[in-house]
């Protein structure tokens, strides 16, 4: 993958070709998406500009869920990726990212981190099971 966003070369406005003067730079390269899926927990490091580090999933078997009814954070594990907005096809393939309805234990959740770039799944409790329990007990009561 040698190819990044950059047009080095290109066409000219009469529709005739136009060559690069020099390649491409380290900085300029992209890189293979990472797309965490679920799983078994699986992290890598990459090294980033400024001899930093980068943590990203490859797999996440578990996810930090807000409750913000409770205002509790509980670690729950993902069961599947139910919807994604932000393709088609990661639908399809479990990928998750930032937007995506995940199925975990106890309801369904949103996904508000980027996984695949910050090592860490944390999302938010959309619809629950427990409560929705407890609250049927409550009005049988």
């Amino acid at each position: 993958m040698r190819k990044s966003i950059e047009n080095l070369g290109g066409r000219k406005l009469t529709g005739g070709r136009k060559v690069a003067m020099r390649g491409r730079r380290k900085y300029e390269i992209d890189r293979y998406p990472n797309e965490a899926v679920a799983g078994p927990t699986q992290i890598i490091t990459r090294r980033s500009r400024g001899n930093n580090n980068k943590v990203a999933f490859k797999t996440a078997e578990f996810a930090n869920i807000i409750d913000q009814e409770n205002k509790k954070a509980t670690k729950s594990k993902i069961l599947r990726v139910t919807k994604n907005p932000a393709n088609r096809d990661y639908e399809r393939r479990g990928v998750i990212s930032k937007g995506a309805i995940i199925e975990i234990e106890n309801g369904t959740a949103r996904v508000v981190s980027r996984p695949g770039q910050d090592g860490v799944v944390n999302a938010i409790l959309i619809k629950s099971t427990t409560t929705t329990t407890a609250a049927a007990a409550a009005k049988a009561k």
